[in-house]
């Protein structure tokens, strides 16, 4: 029953787009239905109409614009996977094509438009995939595939540098305002975490100068968290003046300053949880003994405020790790409603 629904819905798509096309042709109309499925980010449409008519993949709208040129001006990096996995024998009258001003996908790549904007929250994440989206349009083909320089003598790198400067400055203004916010709390951290594990509870032994609780498990859980808590507070520390001293130039955002941004945020997010388990730790030797087993539930309260900033972080840190470690930008946002 489904399959017959399907291949019925198939058979009522391939009429249409062939009404569509004969409508289009008898008025001179030079949007054909593969155009605009480019155009619009409809990779099944796209799939569909090469299957059913390979010629359509010549098709070009008034400006000149084939259907890989409108994919990529567009942001569809789902479309351009499929031309580059369909397209085999005709590559260089596909891909190498220009429109009227002589852009070629490299050069629409290298574009910047406010009305599409990639599903990143910030500017940097945004100029991170930016910079992914046009090397990997131009790692697509061979060296020197696209031509150099369009109708007004310009690179697809000269644009790229002139049309993201105002996103240059607003993705390194947010990333150096983050990362001081995060150097102040993770600097107290590292002070508190040094003062924490140079004073053992229940101090030394006179004789042999060893802790006097060194046989308790909870101290050797004191003794391990405070040495985690200093070590990744002062990671993260070192993280973030590194982005803070960063040129922030183009290429920065690809990876290096996303990936000390993670890693600060990472090492953050560490030594806040070591800092409250070894207060818990401590603090499990101050109270007495019929009152420990109301321990565990103060405990867990005091590690409430911390459980909720990190939930309300968490969007942004997995943003953060989806962009870093995914090499093809994701559609924009109007391709995901």
């Amino acid at each position: 029953m489904c399959k017959a629904i399907s291949q019925a819905a198939k058979k009522l798509g391939d009429e249409l787009l062939s009404e569509i096309e004969n409508k289009n042709q008898e008025k001179g109309i030079l949007w054909t239905p593969i155009l605009i499925a480019a155009k619009n980010g409809i990779k099944e449409m796209v799939e569909r109409i090469l299957i059913c008519s390979p010629m359509a993949i010549h098709d070009v709208s008034p400006e000149k614009k084939n259907v890989v040129l409108l994919a990529v001006e567009n942001r569809h990096p789902h479309v351009y996977k499929v031309l580059l996995k369909n397209v085999n024998n005709m590559t260089d009258s596909v891909f190498g094509a220009v429109d009227n001003n002589g852009n070629s996908a490299l050069h629409l790549a290298a574009m910047f438009t406010d009305n599409k904007p990639w599903l990143t929250p910030g500017a940097a994440l945004q100029m991170q995939w930016e910079v992914k989206w046009f090397e990997y349009v131009k790692k697509s083909m061979r060296p020197n595939f696209f031509p150099a320089l369009n109708n007004d003598k310009e690179s697809p790198q000269q644009i790229f540098t002139d049309k993201h400067k105002d996103l240059v400055q607003k993705g390194g203004e947010w990333l150096s305002s983050t990362a001081t916010s995060c150097s102040v709390v993770s600097t107290l951290i590292a002070t508190v975490a040094f003062a924490t594990s140079t004073t053992l509870p229940g101090g030394n032994k006179e004789i042999t100068g060893m802790p006097v609780l060194e046989l308790k498990p909870a101290f050797h859980l004191f003794a391990i968290s405070s040495l985690v808590a200093l070590c990744s507070s002062i990671t993260s520390t070192i993280m973030f003046l590194a982005i803070l001293t960063s040129r922030n130039q183009e290429k920065d955002f690809a990876k290096n300053l996303p990936g000390k941004l993670l890693a600060g945020l990472t090492t953050l997010f560490v030594s806040i949880l070591a800092v409250l388990v070894s207060f818990c730790a401590a603090h499990f030797f101050v109270l007495q003994k019929e009152l420990r087993m109301y321990a565990l539930p103060i405990y867990v309260v005091t590690c409430l405020p911390v459980t909720l900033f990190a939930i309300a972080q968490l969007p942004l840190y997995v943003d953060l790790i989806w962009v870093t470690f995914n090499k093809v930008p994701q559609p924009p946002l109007e391709d995901n409603t």
